[in-house]
């Protein structure tokens, strides 16, 4: 290519017979070719729109949550990767918008185990897919849909931050382990929990005194019965609204 430029560069002397310096050509080598830098900076925010699909505002958006990248090697990887599953175009737009660091998930080590364990659980590659979709909640979610109560990919979408966030061997399983004492089905469980997550999320201290408290509201009514499950939703929601909000003191 060089050899090419200076052929060029030749046709604007005046003459092909006059002899110039080497130093002479050089210098204007130099000054009429920019020099091509080795490692180019990686543009997220240009990435963002032509590979994954976001629009400029998005992009704009969540490119600071990606600054640190500095080439597309591991987005390639985890885009190639959401293709594999079968979602479009318009999917993974939504899904890097709403949580732009999923494109530095690992696969090997991250995404495909995740995949694995969810297959293994008798998920679909669709329900995976869907399922996917809730961003890098997926890492904590298997954990839920490992319990098999929520037995439904549309139940799993819907469950709050909190409950996919809590500690499944210390808070969530024993919680799920004495409503099921209480005469609780799991769809029973998995019910009242899309409206009130807290009855698996409170301390297990906290679960027994809510179902001391609906128990004591429907006596003599046993547990497990209808106005039982009632009163018990009743009880988690106003145990929910007193709770301070996340974060406070």
């Amino acid at each position: 290519m060089l050899r090419l430029r200076s052929c060029n560069l030749t046709h604007l002397l005046p003459s092909s017979s006059a002899t110039y310096p080497i130093s002479l050509v050089h210098r204007l080598l130099s000054t009429t070719v920019p020099p091509i830098p080795a490692n180019p900076a990686f543009a997220v925010e240009e990435y963002l729109v032509e590979t994954c699909g976001l629009t400029r505002a998005q992009a704009l958006k969540a490119s600071p949550r990606l600054s640190h990248l500095k080439s597309p090697t591991k987005p390639d990887a985890v885009l190639a990767f959401l293709a594999g599953l079968g979602l479009s175009g318009a999917d993974v737009a939504a899904l890097v918008a709403k949580d732009p660091k999923f494109l530095c998930a690992d696969v090997a080590k991250t995404l495909s185990p995740i995949v694995a364990g969810l297959s293994g659980h008798g998920l679909s590659q669709t329900e995976i897919a869907r399922l996917v979709s809730l961003g890098r909640k997926i890492y904590r979610s298997r954990s839920v849909v490992s319990m098999s109560l929520f037995g439904s990919i549309e139940s799993v979408s819907k469950l709050s931050s909190r409950l996919l966030e809590s500690n499944l061997e210390k808070v969530i399983k024993p919680n799920a382990a004495f409503l099921r004492e209480c005469g609780l089905r799991d769809c029973d469980i998995s019910k009242l929990c899309l409206y009130t997550p807290c009855l698996l999320t409170t301390s297990p201290d906290g679960v027994r005194a809510m179902v001391a408290l609906a128990e004591a509201t429907i006596a003599p009514r046993g547990r497990g019965s209808g106005m039982f499950r009632l009163a018990l939703r009743a009880v988690a929601f106003l145990a929910r609204r007193r709770s301070p909000p996340r974060g406070s003191t």
